[in-house]
Protein backbone atom coordinates (compact mmCIF):
# COMPACT_ATOMS: atom_id res chain seq x y z
CA UNK A 1 0.00 0.00 0.00
CA UNK A 2 1.48 3.51 -0.94
CA UNK A 3 1.92 6.56 1.48
CA UNK A 4 -0.32 8.37 -0.60
CA UNK A 5 -3.01 10.70 1.32
CA UNK A 6 -5.64 8.11 3.01
CA UNK A 7 -9.09 8.88 4.12
CA UNK A 8 -10.51 5.56 2.69
CA UNK A 9 -12.28 5.24 5.99
CA UNK A 10 -13.92 8.41 6.50
CA UNK A 11 -14.62 9.08 3.14
CA UNK A 12 -16.70 5.07 2.75
CA UNK A 13 -18.54 6.10 5.84
CA UNK A 14 -19.55 9.43 4.73
CA UNK A 15 -20.68 7.65 1.51
CA UNK A 16 -22.89 5.39 3.05
CA UNK A 17 -24.63 8.23 5.15
CA UNK A 18 -25.17 9.68 1.64
CA UNK A 19 -26.09 6.97 -0.32
CA UNK A 20 -28.47 5.45 2.08
CA UNK A 21 -29.04 8.23 5.00
CA UNK A 22 -32.27 6.55 6.81
CA UNK A 23 -30.47 3.27 7.06
CA UNK A 24 -30.13 1.95 10.87
CA UNK A 25 -26.74 2.23 11.37
CA UNK A 26 -27.06 1.19 15.35
CA UNK A 27 -29.24 -1.02 17.23
CA UNK A 28 -28.89 -0.69 20.82
CA UNK A 29 -30.89 -2.08 24.25
CA UNK A 30 -32.88 0.77 25.64
CA UNK A 31 -34.77 -0.46 28.42
CA UNK A 32 -37.02 -4.21 29.18
CA UNK A 33 -39.90 -4.82 27.99
CA UNK A 34 -42.92 -6.47 29.83
CA UNK A 35 -42.04 -9.87 28.85
CA UNK A 36 -38.10 -9.59 30.33
CA UNK A 37 -36.75 -9.21 26.60
CA UNK A 38 -34.67 -5.76 25.82
CA UNK A 39 -36.47 -2.65 24.01
CA UNK A 40 -34.57 -1.32 21.36
CA UNK A 41 -33.98 1.97 19.95
CA UNK A 42 -32.01 3.14 16.66
CA UNK A 43 -29.50 5.83 15.19
CA UNK A 44 -29.27 5.99 11.61
CA UNK A 45 -26.34 6.85 9.11
CA UNK A 46 -27.38 10.69 8.83
CA UNK A 47 -27.96 10.69 12.63
CA UNK A 48 -24.44 8.99 13.61
CA UNK A 49 -22.69 11.00 10.66
CA UNK A 50 -24.39 14.34 11.74
CA UNK A 51 -23.75 13.37 15.35
CA UNK A 52 -20.22 12.91 14.81
CA UNK A 53 -19.89 16.21 12.77
CA UNK A 54 -21.20 17.96 15.94
CA UNK A 55 -19.02 16.31 18.39
CA UNK A 56 -15.98 16.84 16.00
CA UNK A 57 -16.56 20.79 15.97
CA UNK A 58 -17.22 20.56 19.56
CA UNK A 59 -14.03 18.67 20.25
CA UNK A 60 -11.89 20.89 17.81
CA UNK A 61 -13.57 24.28 19.78
CA UNK A 62 -11.53 22.67 22.75
CA UNK A 63 -8.68 22.20 21.58
CA UNK A 64 -8.62 18.46 20.43
CA UNK A 65 -7.37 17.83 17.08
CA UNK A 66 -4.45 16.35 14.23
CA UNK A 67 -2.29 14.00 16.39
CA UNK A 68 -4.21 14.39 19.98
CA UNK A 69 -4.26 11.12 22.06
CA UNK A 70 -7.81 10.78 23.31
CA UNK A 71 -8.59 8.15 26.37
CA UNK A 72 -11.81 6.92 25.20
CA UNK A 73 -13.99 4.74 28.10
CA UNK A 74 -16.75 3.95 27.14
CA UNK A 75 -19.57 1.52 26.88
CA UNK A 76 -20.77 -0.25 23.66
CA UNK A 77 -23.59 2.54 22.84
CA UNK A 78 -24.58 5.10 19.92
CA UNK A 79 -22.30 7.53 21.64
CA UNK A 80 -19.38 5.08 21.62
CA UNK A 81 -18.72 4.99 17.98
CA UNK A 82 -20.48 8.75 17.42
CA UNK A 83 -17.05 9.52 19.62
CA UNK A 84 -14.81 7.31 17.76
CA UNK A 85 -16.09 8.82 14.06
CA UNK A 86 -15.97 12.29 15.68
CA UNK A 87 -12.09 11.82 16.53
CA UNK A 88 -11.57 9.98 13.79
CA UNK A 89 -12.70 12.96 11.36
CA UNK A 90 -10.26 15.58 13.27
CA UNK A 91 -7.42 13.20 13.05
CA UNK A 92 -7.31 12.84 16.63
CA UNK A 93 -5.77 9.56 18.25
CA UNK A 94 -8.14 7.50 20.24
CA UNK A 95 -6.97 5.48 22.34
CA UNK A 96 -9.31 2.03 23.91
CA UNK A 97 -8.43 0.34 26.64
CA UNK A 98 -10.45 -2.84 28.28
CA UNK A 99 -11.29 -1.65 32.30
CA UNK A 100 -11.82 -4.91 33.16
CA UNK A 101 -7.99 -5.33 33.36
CA UNK A 102 -7.63 -3.89 37.38
CA UNK A 103 -7.56 -0.54 38.16
CA UNK A 104 -3.93 0.01 39.03
CA UNK A 105 -2.86 -2.09 35.70
CA UNK A 106 -5.19 0.45 33.53
CA UNK A 107 -3.92 3.00 35.07
CA UNK A 108 -0.47 2.05 34.77
CA UNK A 109 -1.02 1.76 30.87
CA UNK A 110 -2.80 5.30 30.25
CA UNK A 111 -0.48 6.99 32.15
CA UNK A 112 1.94 5.85 29.56
CA UNK A 113 0.67 7.06 26.78
CA UNK A 114 0.44 10.67 27.96
CA UNK A 115 -2.94 11.44 27.05
CA UNK A 116 -4.60 15.14 26.34
CA UNK A 117 -7.99 15.07 26.21
CA UNK A 118 -9.43 12.38 28.33
CA UNK A 119 -13.86 11.42 27.24
CA UNK A 120 -15.27 8.54 29.33
CA UNK A 121 -18.25 7.77 31.65
CA UNK A 122 -18.71 8.90 35.02
CA UNK A 123 -16.82 5.76 36.78
CA UNK A 124 -13.66 6.54 34.49
CA UNK A 125 -13.38 10.40 35.43
CA UNK A 126 -13.26 9.29 38.98
CA UNK A 127 -10.34 7.22 38.68
CA UNK A 128 -8.77 10.52 36.48
CA UNK A 129 -9.60 12.78 39.68
CA UNK A 130 -8.36 10.25 42.20
CA UNK A 131 -4.97 9.59 40.13
CA UNK A 132 -4.07 13.33 38.74
CA UNK A 133 -0.51 12.36 38.57
CA UNK A 134 -1.35 9.91 36.17
CA UNK A 135 -3.40 12.18 33.75
CA UNK A 136 -1.38 15.07 33.99
CA UNK A 137 -0.98 16.20 30.32
CA UNK A 138 -5.16 16.03 30.25
CA UNK A 139 -6.13 19.42 29.17
CA UNK A 140 -9.72 18.66 27.80
CA UNK A 141 -12.37 16.29 29.25
CA UNK A 142 -15.86 15.29 28.23
CA UNK A 143 -18.20 13.10 30.03
CA UNK A 144 -20.73 10.85 28.45
CA UNK A 145 -23.46 10.51 31.34
CA UNK A 146 -23.82 12.69 34.47
CA UNK A 147 -20.91 14.39 35.67
CA UNK A 148 -20.45 14.30 39.56
CA UNK A 149 -17.37 16.30 41.00
CA UNK A 150 -15.55 17.59 38.12
CA UNK A 151 -15.78 20.41 35.36
CA UNK A 152 -16.03 19.98 32.16
CA UNK A 153 -18.93 19.50 29.61
CA UNK A 154 -21.26 16.35 29.26
CA UNK A 155 -21.92 14.89 25.69
CA UNK A 156 -25.89 15.59 26.31
CA UNK A 157 -24.99 19.07 27.19
CA UNK A 158 -23.78 19.46 23.10
CA UNK A 159 -26.15 19.34 20.15
CA UNK A 160 -26.40 16.43 18.08
CA UNK A 161 -26.61 18.36 15.07
CA UNK A 162 -23.50 20.37 13.44
CA UNK A 163 -23.22 24.21 13.00
CA UNK A 164 -21.14 23.89 9.60
CA UNK A 165 -17.97 24.84 10.77
CA UNK A 166 -15.91 21.44 11.14
CA UNK A 167 -12.31 22.57 9.94
CA UNK A 168 -11.11 21.35 6.32
CA UNK A 169 -9.33 17.67 7.47
CA UNK A 170 -5.71 17.42 7.02
CA UNK A 171 -4.41 15.16 4.51
CA UNK A 172 -3.37 11.91 6.24
CA UNK A 173 -0.86 9.03 5.37
CA UNK A 174 -1.61 5.32 5.07
CA UNK A 175 1.06 4.80 7.91
CA UNK A 176 -0.26 7.59 9.84
CA UNK A 177 -1.20 6.67 13.23
CA UNK A 178 -4.91 6.48 13.54
CA UNK A 179 -5.79 4.67 16.90
CA UNK A 180 -4.20 3.22 19.95
CA UNK A 181 -5.24 -0.46 21.21
CA UNK A 182 -3.81 -1.86 24.26
CA UNK A 183 -3.73 -5.58 24.41
CA UNK A 184 -5.92 -7.48 27.48
CA UNK A 185 -2.17 -8.70 29.10
CA UNK A 186 -4.20 -11.84 29.90
CA UNK A 187 -0.72 -13.59 28.88
CA UNK A 188 1.97 -10.84 29.70
CA UNK A 189 1.95 -7.19 30.42
CA UNK A 190 -0.56 -5.24 28.05
CA UNK A 191 1.00 -3.18 25.65
CA UNK A 192 -0.02 0.23 23.36
CA UNK A 193 -0.50 -0.83 19.41
CA UNK A 194 -0.23 1.60 16.97
CA UNK A 195 -2.91 0.88 14.23
CA UNK A 196 -2.66 3.46 11.25
CA UNK A 197 -4.94 4.65 8.75
CA UNK A 198 -3.71 1.39 5.78
CA UNK A 199 -4.41 -0.98 8.87
CA UNK A 200 -7.80 0.08 9.45
CA UNK A 201 -8.46 0.10 5.72
CA UNK A 202 -6.95 -3.30 5.26
CA UNK A 203 -9.06 -5.07 8.09
CA UNK A 204 -12.49 -3.85 6.69
CA UNK A 205 -11.18 -5.38 3.00
CA UNK A 206 -10.28 -8.57 4.39
CA UNK A 207 -13.53 -8.89 6.65
CA UNK A 208 -15.74 -8.07 3.70
CA UNK A 209 -13.55 -11.11 1.63
CA UNK A 210 -14.10 -13.36 4.50
CA UNK A 211 -17.55 -12.82 3.94
CA UNK A 212 -17.18 -13.69 0.79
CA UNK A 213 -17.35 -10.12 -0.33
CA UNK A 214 -21.16 -9.95 0.54
CA UNK A 215 -22.72 -7.03 2.21
CA UNK A 216 -23.25 -7.56 5.97
CA UNK A 217 -26.76 -6.22 6.17
CA UNK A 218 -27.16 -6.92 9.49
CA UNK A 219 -24.63 -7.41 11.84
CA UNK A 220 -24.93 -8.78 15.83
CA UNK A 221 -21.79 -6.99 17.42
CA UNK A 222 -19.95 -7.99 20.35
CA UNK A 223 -16.80 -6.28 20.17
CA UNK A 224 -16.31 -2.49 19.40
CA UNK A 225 -13.75 -2.73 16.60
CA UNK A 226 -15.75 -5.15 14.74
CA UNK A 227 -18.79 -2.81 15.28
CA UNK A 228 -16.09 0.28 13.27
CA UNK A 229 -15.57 -2.31 10.72
CA UNK A 230 -19.08 -3.02 9.73
CA UNK A 231 -20.15 0.01 10.09
CA UNK A 232 -17.67 1.05 7.19
CA UNK A 233 -19.11 -2.07 5.18
CA UNK A 234 -22.75 -0.45 5.70
CA UNK A 235 -23.94 -2.90 8.14
CA UNK A 236 -27.16 -2.30 10.55
CA UNK A 237 -24.99 -3.25 13.77
CA UNK A 238 -27.10 -4.97 16.35
CA UNK A 239 -25.39 -4.56 20.33
CA UNK A 240 -27.25 -7.00 22.56
CA UNK A 241 -27.32 -6.47 26.49
CA UNK A 242 -23.51 -7.25 27.29
CA UNK A 243 -20.94 -6.47 30.26
CA UNK A 244 -17.75 -5.53 28.39
CA UNK A 245 -15.64 -7.52 30.95
CA UNK A 246 -17.86 -10.65 31.18
CA UNK A 247 -19.19 -11.41 27.81
CA UNK A 248 -19.65 -14.82 29.17
CA UNK A 249 -22.69 -13.36 31.39
CA UNK A 250 -24.48 -12.52 27.76
CA UNK A 251 -27.84 -13.90 28.14
CA UNK A 252 -28.56 -16.35 25.25
CA UNK A 253 -32.06 -15.84 24.60
CA UNK A 254 -31.36 -12.01 24.34
CA UNK A 255 -29.15 -13.12 21.53
CA UNK A 256 -31.59 -15.14 19.82
CA UNK A 257 -34.24 -12.65 20.41
CA UNK A 258 -32.06 -10.44 18.64
CA UNK A 259 -31.22 -12.78 15.51
CA UNK A 260 -34.60 -13.27 15.05
CA UNK A 261 -36.20 -9.37 16.11
CA UNK A 262 -33.46 -7.61 13.37
CA UNK A 263 -33.06 -10.27 10.74
CA UNK A 264 -29.01 -10.52 11.97
CA UNK A 265 -27.18 -11.97 8.84
CA UNK A 266 -23.87 -12.43 10.46
CA UNK A 267 -22.46 -12.58 13.96
CA UNK A 268 -19.13 -12.02 15.69
CA UNK A 269 -18.42 -13.54 18.97
CA UNK A 270 -16.07 -15.48 21.55
CA UNK A 271 -16.49 -19.05 22.81
CA UNK A 272 -18.03 -17.41 25.63
CA UNK A 273 -21.08 -16.70 24.08
CA UNK A 274 -21.43 -18.98 21.43
CA UNK A 275 -21.34 -21.95 24.33
CA UNK A 276 -24.30 -20.82 25.87
CA UNK A 277 -25.68 -19.86 22.52
CA UNK A 278 -25.64 -24.07 21.69
CA UNK A 279 -26.90 -24.83 24.95
CA UNK A 280 -30.09 -22.52 24.54
CA UNK A 281 -31.04 -23.61 21.08
CA UNK A 282 -30.76 -27.21 21.92
CA UNK A 283 -33.12 -26.84 24.99
CA UNK A 284 -35.38 -24.45 22.68
CA UNK A 285 -35.11 -24.74 19.50
CA UNK A 286 -36.17 -22.39 16.90
CA UNK A 287 -35.13 -21.55 13.62
CA UNK A 288 -32.83 -18.86 12.94
CA UNK A 289 -33.62 -18.05 8.93
CA UNK A 290 -31.87 -14.60 8.52
CA UNK A 291 -28.78 -16.35 10.05
CA UNK A 292 -25.73 -16.61 7.15
CA UNK A 293 -22.57 -17.03 9.22
CA UNK A 294 -20.83 -17.13 12.33
CA UNK A 295 -17.47 -15.97 12.99
CA UNK A 296 -15.54 -16.92 16.22
CA UNK A 297 -12.28 -15.33 18.02
CA UNK A 298 -10.69 -14.41 21.60
CA UNK A 299 -9.67 -18.20 22.11
CA UNK A 300 -9.86 -21.60 20.30
CA UNK A 301 -12.94 -22.44 19.55
CA UNK A 302 -14.53 -26.09 21.49
CA UNK A 303 -14.68 -28.79 18.10
CA UNK A 304 -17.88 -29.89 19.67
CA UNK A 305 -19.34 -26.26 20.07
CA UNK A 306 -18.75 -25.84 15.83
CA UNK A 307 -20.18 -29.20 15.31
CA UNK A 308 -23.37 -28.54 17.85
CA UNK A 309 -23.94 -25.48 16.20
CA UNK A 310 -23.93 -27.13 12.71
CA UNK A 311 -26.76 -29.85 13.93
CA UNK A 312 -29.06 -26.86 15.19
CA UNK A 313 -29.15 -24.04 12.62
CA UNK A 314 -29.54 -24.49 9.15
CA UNK A 315 -27.39 -26.38 7.02
CA UNK A 316 -26.58 -23.58 4.70
CA UNK A 317 -25.30 -21.35 7.53
CA UNK A 318 -21.13 -20.99 7.56
CA UNK A 319 -19.23 -21.28 11.28
CA UNK A 320 -15.67 -19.78 10.93
CA UNK A 321 -13.27 -20.23 13.68
CA UNK A 322 -11.20 -17.31 13.47
CA UNK A 323 -7.37 -16.13 14.88
CA UNK A 324 -6.47 -12.84 15.65
CA UNK A 325 -4.92 -10.12 17.82
CA UNK A 326 -4.86 -6.68 18.92
CA UNK A 327 -1.70 -6.10 16.36
CA UNK A 328 -3.07 -7.95 13.35
CA UNK A 329 -7.07 -9.00 12.86
CA UNK A 330 -7.70 -11.15 11.48
CA UNK A 331 -5.00 -13.51 10.40
CA UNK A 332 -6.32 -16.94 9.56
CA UNK A 333 -9.86 -18.76 9.48
CA UNK A 334 -11.14 -21.40 9.08
CA UNK A 335 -14.93 -22.88 8.05
CA UNK A 336 -16.27 -25.78 10.35
CA UNK A 337 -17.02 -28.12 7.20
CA UNK A 338 -13.38 -28.28 6.68
CA UNK A 339 -12.26 -28.44 10.27
CA UNK A 340 -14.76 -31.41 11.17
CA UNK A 341 -14.23 -33.34 7.84
CA UNK A 342 -11.21 -35.02 9.72
CA UNK A 343 -8.94 -32.18 10.97
CA UNK A 344 -10.69 -32.77 15.08
CA UNK A 345 -9.62 -35.99 14.66
CA UNK A 346 -5.66 -34.87 14.41
CA UNK A 347 -6.58 -32.38 16.87
CA UNK A 348 -7.52 -35.09 19.15
CA UNK A 349 -4.41 -37.19 18.44
CA UNK A 350 -1.99 -34.35 19.88
CA UNK A 351 -1.91 -32.38 16.54
CA UNK A 352 -3.28 -29.33 17.68
CA UNK A 353 -6.13 -26.86 16.61
CA UNK A 354 -6.73 -26.14 12.97
CA UNK A 355 -7.17 -22.27 12.76
CA UNK A 356 -7.19 -22.22 8.84
CA UNK A 357 -4.96 -20.26 6.07
CA UNK A 358 -3.98 -16.82 6.89
CA UNK A 359 -6.33 -14.34 5.32
CA UNK A 360 -5.98 -12.18 2.08
CA UNK A 361 -2.51 -10.61 1.49
CA UNK A 362 -1.22 -12.21 5.22
CA UNK A 363 2.35 -13.79 4.82
CA UNK A 364 3.06 -16.44 7.84
CA UNK A 365 6.10 -18.03 8.82
CA UNK A 366 7.47 -20.17 11.38
CA UNK A 367 10.49 -19.19 13.71
CA UNK A 368 12.64 -21.49 15.77
CA UNK A 369 11.24 -21.25 19.44
CA UNK A 370 13.23 -18.15 21.29
CA UNK A 371 12.10 -15.71 23.77
CA UNK A 372 15.58 -13.14 22.90
CA UNK A 373 14.81 -10.20 20.62
CA UNK A 374 15.28 -10.63 16.75
CA UNK A 375 16.48 -7.73 14.96
CA UNK A 376 16.78 -8.30 11.27
CA UNK A 377 15.40 -11.05 9.32
CA UNK A 378 18.30 -12.09 8.36
CA UNK A 379 19.01 -12.46 12.14
CA UNK A 380 15.90 -15.70 11.88
CA UNK A 381 16.12 -19.42 11.97
CA UNK A 382 13.10 -19.80 9.97
CA UNK A 383 11.76 -23.58 10.50
CA UNK A 384 10.03 -26.01 7.46
CA UNK A 385 6.59 -26.78 7.34
CA UNK A 386 5.87 -29.70 9.98
CA UNK A 387 7.95 -28.11 12.62
CA UNK A 388 6.36 -26.23 15.83
CA UNK A 389 8.00 -22.77 16.22
CA UNK A 390 6.89 -19.38 16.94
CA UNK A 391 4.05 -17.66 14.41
CA UNK A 392 5.19 -14.74 12.81
CA UNK A 393 2.63 -13.01 10.36
CA UNK A 394 2.99 -9.82 8.22
CA UNK A 395 0.24 -7.93 5.67
CA UNK A 396 -1.39 -4.52 5.42
CA UNK A 397 -3.44 -4.89 8.38
CA UNK A 398 -0.67 -6.10 10.68
CA UNK A 399 0.70 -3.29 13.06
CA UNK A 400 4.12 -2.67 12.75
CA UNK A 401 4.81 -1.26 15.82
CA UNK A 402 4.13 -0.66 19.66
CA UNK A 403 3.28 2.93 21.08
CA UNK A 404 4.40 1.69 24.28
CA UNK A 405 6.75 0.26 26.04
CA UNK A 406 9.90 0.77 24.03
CA UNK A 407 10.91 -2.51 24.49
CA UNK A 408 8.22 -4.18 22.99
CA UNK A 409 9.03 -3.23 19.74
CA UNK A 410 12.74 -4.98 20.04
CA UNK A 411 10.72 -8.16 21.07
CA UNK A 412 8.07 -8.49 19.26
CA UNK A 413 8.87 -6.91 15.66
CA UNK A 414 11.40 -8.03 13.29
CA UNK A 415 12.75 -5.74 10.43
CA UNK A 416 12.68 -7.02 7.19
CA UNK A 417 13.87 -4.04 4.22
CA UNK A 418 10.48 -2.31 3.55
CA UNK A 419 8.61 -5.07 5.25
CA UNK A 420 7.70 -5.49 9.45
CA UNK A 421 7.23 -9.31 10.66
CA UNK A 422 4.89 -9.36 13.70
CA UNK A 423 5.93 -11.69 16.32
CA UNK A 424 2.20 -13.61 17.77
CA UNK A 425 3.94 -15.09 20.48
CA UNK A 426 1.51 -17.96 19.47
CA UNK A 427 3.21 -21.45 18.63
CA UNK A 428 2.45 -23.66 15.97
CA UNK A 429 2.76 -25.37 12.43
CA UNK A 430 2.09 -25.41 9.17
CA UNK A 431 0.61 -28.76 7.16
CA UNK A 432 0.46 -29.26 3.66
CA UNK A 433 -2.14 -27.73 3.23
CA UNK A 434 -0.41 -24.09 4.54
CA UNK A 435 -3.07 -24.41 7.10
CA UNK A 436 -1.56 -22.78 10.69
CA UNK A 437 -2.08 -25.24 13.67
CA UNK A 438 -2.22 -23.57 16.83
CA UNK A 439 -0.13 -25.52 19.77
CA UNK A 440 -0.24 -22.76 22.22
CA UNK A 441 1.76 -19.67 23.75
CA UNK A 442 4.88 -19.21 23.69
CA UNK A 443 4.71 -18.17 27.24
CA UNK A 444 2.78 -20.98 28.61
CA UNK A 445 5.05 -23.11 27.02
CA UNK A 446 6.05 -26.33 29.82
CA UNK A 447 10.07 -27.14 29.65
CA UNK A 448 10.10 -30.43 30.95
CA UNK A 449 13.79 -32.31 31.30
CA UNK A 450 12.59 -34.49 28.63
CA UNK A 451 11.47 -31.70 26.21
CA UNK A 452 9.14 -29.00 26.03
CA UNK A 453 5.47 -29.62 25.83
CA UNK A 454 3.00 -27.40 24.27
CA UNK A 455 -0.68 -26.26 26.08
CA UNK A 456 -3.44 -26.73 23.17
CA UNK A 457 -1.30 -29.11 21.67
CA UNK A 458 -1.46 -31.61 24.81
CA UNK A 459 -5.16 -30.33 25.84
CA UNK A 460 -6.34 -31.18 22.56
CA UNK A 461 -5.77 -34.72 23.69
CA UNK A 462 -7.84 -34.91 26.76
CA UNK A 463 -11.03 -33.04 25.06
CA UNK A 464 -13.18 -36.06 24.28
CA UNK A 465 -12.76 -37.37 27.74
CA UNK A 466 -16.54 -37.83 29.42
CA UNK A 467 -17.57 -35.84 32.49
CA UNK A 468 -14.44 -33.26 31.42
CA UNK A 469 -15.34 -29.87 30.52
CA UNK A 470 -11.87 -28.49 29.61
CA UNK A 471 -8.42 -28.81 30.83
CA UNK A 472 -5.16 -26.82 30.83
CA UNK A 473 -1.56 -28.18 30.95
CA UNK A 474 0.60 -25.59 33.14
CA UNK A 475 4.24 -26.30 35.00
CA UNK A 476 5.23 -26.50 38.11
CA UNK A 477 9.04 -25.60 39.06
CA UNK A 478 12.27 -23.95 37.18
CA UNK A 479 11.85 -23.95 33.60
CA UNK A 480 13.86 -26.81 32.69
CA UNK A 481 13.07 -29.12 34.91
CA UNK A 482 9.05 -28.48 35.35
CA UNK A 483 6.55 -30.47 36.07
CA UNK A 484 3.67 -30.72 34.01
CA UNK A 485 0.71 -30.46 35.81
CA UNK A 486 -3.01 -31.02 34.06
CA UNK A 487 -5.92 -29.04 35.67
CA UNK A 488 -9.28 -29.98 34.96
CA UNK A 489 -12.72 -28.23 35.34
CA UNK A 490 -15.46 -31.49 35.28
CA UNK A 491 -18.98 -30.91 33.89
CA UNK A 492 -21.50 -30.02 35.75
CA UNK A 493 -22.46 -33.62 38.41
CA UNK A 494 -19.36 -35.15 36.91
CA UNK A 495 -18.17 -37.85 39.07
CA UNK A 496 -14.74 -36.43 39.69
CA UNK A 497 -12.88 -39.71 40.78
CA UNK A 498 -14.56 -41.66 37.13
CA UNK A 499 -12.82 -38.52 35.36
CA UNK A 500 -9.66 -38.55 36.74
CA UNK A 501 -9.55 -41.91 36.02
CA UNK A 502 -10.41 -41.75 32.61
CA UNK A 503 -7.68 -39.04 31.50
CA UNK A 504 -4.77 -41.15 33.49
CA UNK A 505 -6.14 -43.61 30.98
CA UNK A 506 -6.20 -41.50 27.73
CA UNK A 507 -2.62 -39.81 29.35
CA UNK A 508 -0.92 -43.72 29.00
CA UNK A 509 -2.23 -43.87 25.30
CA UNK A 510 0.44 -41.22 23.64
CA UNK A 511 3.99 -41.58 24.56
CA UNK A 512 4.52 -37.83 24.61
CA UNK A 513 2.48 -37.32 27.80
CA UNK A 514 4.20 -39.78 30.04
CA UNK A 515 5.35 -37.19 31.89
CA UNK A 516 1.87 -36.17 33.19
CA UNK A 517 1.42 -37.74 36.27
CA UNK A 518 -0.46 -35.04 38.01
CA UNK A 519 -3.99 -34.30 37.47
CA UNK A 520 -5.76 -31.55 39.97
CA UNK A 521 -9.50 -30.61 39.56
CA UNK A 522 -10.10 -26.79 39.31
CA UNK A 523 -13.97 -25.18 40.54
CA UNK A 524 -13.77 -22.72 37.62
CA UNK A 525 -10.89 -21.71 35.54
CA UNK A 526 -9.79 -17.93 35.04
CA UNK A 527 -10.59 -16.50 32.15
CA UNK A 528 -9.46 -13.43 30.09
CA UNK A 529 -11.07 -9.93 30.65
CA UNK A 530 -11.88 -9.08 26.99
CA UNK A 531 -13.57 -12.50 25.46
CA UNK A 532 -14.08 -14.51 28.84
CA UNK A 533 -12.26 -17.35 27.22
CA UNK A 534 -8.76 -17.64 27.02
CA UNK A 535 -7.63 -19.41 29.85
CA UNK A 536 -5.20 -17.94 32.83
CA UNK A 537 -2.57 -20.53 32.94
CA UNK A 538 -0.37 -18.38 34.82
CA UNK A 539 -2.46 -18.08 37.96
CA UNK A 540 -3.77 -21.88 37.19
CA UNK A 541 0.44 -22.58 37.71
CA UNK A 542 0.15 -20.67 40.80
CA UNK A 543 -2.66 -22.52 42.41
CA UNK A 544 -0.81 -25.70 40.91
CA UNK A 545 2.08 -25.17 42.93
CA UNK A 546 -0.05 -24.46 46.28
CA UNK A 547 -2.16 -27.42 45.62
CA UNK A 548 0.64 -29.81 45.96
CA UNK A 549 2.87 -28.21 48.14
CA UNK A 550 0.51 -28.48 50.47
CA UNK A 551 -0.10 -32.18 49.62
CA UNK A 552 3.94 -32.67 50.61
Amino acid sequence: MTTATYWATIDRFRALADQEPDREAVIYPDGTAADGLPEYRHLSYRDLDRWSDAIAEHLTDSGVGSGTRTIVLVLPSPQLYAILFALLKIGAVPVVIDPGMGVRRMVHCLRAVEAEAFIGIPQAHALRVLFPRSFRRVRTTLTVGRRWFWGGPTLDSWARTPSGTLPERVPAESDQLLIIGFTTGSTGPAKAVELTHGNLAAMVEQVHAARGNTPPHTSLVTLPLVGVLDLLLGSRCVLPPLIPSKVGSTDPAHVVDAIQRFGVRTMFASPAVLIPLLERLRAHPVELDSLASIFSGGAPVPHWCVAGLREVLRPDVEIYAGYGSTEALPMSTIESRELLDGLVERATSGAGTCIGRPTDRVRVRLLAISDDPVATWADTEELAPGEVGEIVVTGPNVSTRYYWPAQANAAGKISDGARTWHRTGDLGWLDEQGRIWFCGRKSQRITTMLGPMFTVQVEQVFTAVAGVARTALVGVGAPGAQRPVLCVELEPGADAMAALTRLRTRATEFDTLVPITEFLVHPSFPVDIRHNAKIGREQLARWATKKLDSRR
